[in-house]
């Protein structure tokens, strides 16, 4: 029998070996939800609602043992975890409470005798192919408007949070959604790529850019929805108005909280040169109270790197922006002990030829540049492939506006950074993907529109 391994990053230890898919088992899995979909479909929405209530319900009663379990797995801090699923309980509401006129049949055309209506139906089945650094959060923004919806889901949690992918379905199914209407893969990239080769209606995954880019080629010819959120160098510009001890202290939790490890945590920070050194100066003080240790504590702050791999990208970033010239303030190294461990890290004279400044780091390092203004600001923070959030700091809302309509980027932020809303969309531009999760437009990416023309 197959089976995956799942260990502690804090530890390294090995937590258990669970029983894992192969390519035969995704397939029966598949060919059951595609039978199971049009009853599930056919179940009046009141029903399906009914059920992630109880969903939620089931979140709430077992919150402890859900956030030890990610935890565990994912080297995310206690409190984080809380956090998430407590966080996650807003937007199951939001779905549940938007699902119905979302999905209202539209008549948009009346006279003469002839109507024209729109109606939403689902997709059929989806596969979803999740991540590891908000296992929850991410998960449910496709899982649950997909159920809502009328659609079927093969879940594919990251082989990184895969007991809490089974946590998901073992709630889901104790909820009343049937065993074959939600079902979860389990293993690596291969068992992705099985999924990638069944009859799904679309297929909804995040993660890293390269995967996303062999998703695109594989599923293209098909036609079939593709959704891909995938990667940020998320840019903050501090201007010259802006208070810099508060603007240190709000993007330093931007750029550090989850250890860095969050597709929108601050990743370069541009800051005029009038209140630089103020800025800096405070954002190293925030960075040095911030607590690493043991995942499970409630003062800990900074966890374990979850993939023992980025290790060496963030070795790699440190080492080149030494080499060309940046000063390091803070961190710049592995912590000591088991585990996957690296110091939170500031740099400062930093600039765009340096891969700290222009690859994702996925971790708590962070450059700070200084600028001579808003138009050199607005340069740096186009100057890059990716496109999914960027910032401005200034007590200006005028000037704020004007920089930021500026910007490539789908979420914009104006004196706060790394905030995600369920009734704001999430997308991105360039490499950070196609399609769109979150707000009412978030649900209908799990319908296909029809069109009815009516003549009496």
């Amino acid at each position: 029998m197959t089976t995956l391994s799942i260990y502690n990053p804090a530890t390294g230890e090995k937590i258990t070996d669970l029983p894992a898919d192969d390519a035969a088992s995704v397939a029966a899995k598949a060919r059951a939800t595609h039978a199971a979909q049009p009853a599930w479909a056919a179940r009046p929405l009141a029903e399906r609602r009914a059920c992630i209530d109880r969903f939620r319900q089931g979140i709430v009663r077992d919150l402890e043992q859900l956030a030890a379990t990610m935890t565990r797995e994912t080297g995310k801090p206690i409190k984080m975890s809380r956090n998430e699923l407590n966080g996650l309980l807003g937007r199951l509401d939001f779905f549940n409470g938007l699902v119905e006129p979302t999905m209202a049949t539209e008549t948009v055309y009346d006279e003469a005798g002839m109507k024209e209506r729109i109606e939403h139906v689902p997709l059929g089945v989806i596969g979803n192919i999740s991540a590891w650094n908000y296992p929850w959060f991410v998960g449910c923004n496709v899982i649950v408007p997909a159920l809502l919806t009328g659609n079927a889901v093969l879940y594919k949690p990251s082989e990184f949070a895969t007991m809490t992918g089974l946590e998901i379905g073992r709630l889901l199914h104790e909820a009343g959604v049937p065993k074959d209407v939600f079902t979860t893969l389990v293993g690596a990239g291969d068992v992705g790529a099985a999924l990638l080769e069944q009859n799904i209606a679309g297929l909804f995954f995040t993660g890293s850019y390269a995967t996303g880019a062999r998703i695109a080629r594989g599923v293209g010819s098909r036609f079939i929805k593709l959704q891909l959120e995938l990667g940020g160098k998320d840019p903050t510009y501090v201007c010259d108005d802006a208070d810099p001890r508060a603007a240190a202290e709000s993007l330093a939790d931007g750029a550090m909280y989850n250890t860095g490890q969050s597709c929108c945590s601050v990743e370069r920070i541009y800051v005029h040169e009038k209140i630089h050194d103020a800025f800096v100066e405070a954002f190293v003080q925030t960075v040095k109270g911030f607590k690493a240790g043991d995942p499970m504590s409630d003062e800990t702050y900074i966890g374990a790197i979850t993939r023992a791999p980025q290790l060496d990208v963030l070795d790699a970033q440190v080492a080149d922006a030494k080499a060309k010239g940046a000063t390091l303030l803070v961190g710049g190294a592995r912590l000591p002990g088991p585990g996957n461990w690296f110091a939170p890290t500031v740099f400062s004279n930093v600039n765009h030829d340096m891969e700290l400044m222009r690859e994702e780091s996925f971790g708590p390092i962070i450059g700070i540049q200084k600028v001579s203004g808003d138009e050199e600001a607005i340069r740096l923070m186009n100057d890059t492939r990716y496109g999914l959030t960027a910032g401005v700091y200034t007590p200006d809302a005028a000037r704020a506006q004007t920089l930021l309509s500026q910007v490539n980027a789908g979420s914009l932020y104006w004196n706060c950074c790394d905030r995600v809303s369920p009734r704001l969309p999430w997308s991105g531009f360039g490499d950070s993907g196609v399609g769109l999760t979150l707000s009412t437009y978030g649900i209908q990416a799990f319908t296909r529109p029809r069109a009815w023309h009516l003549r009496s």
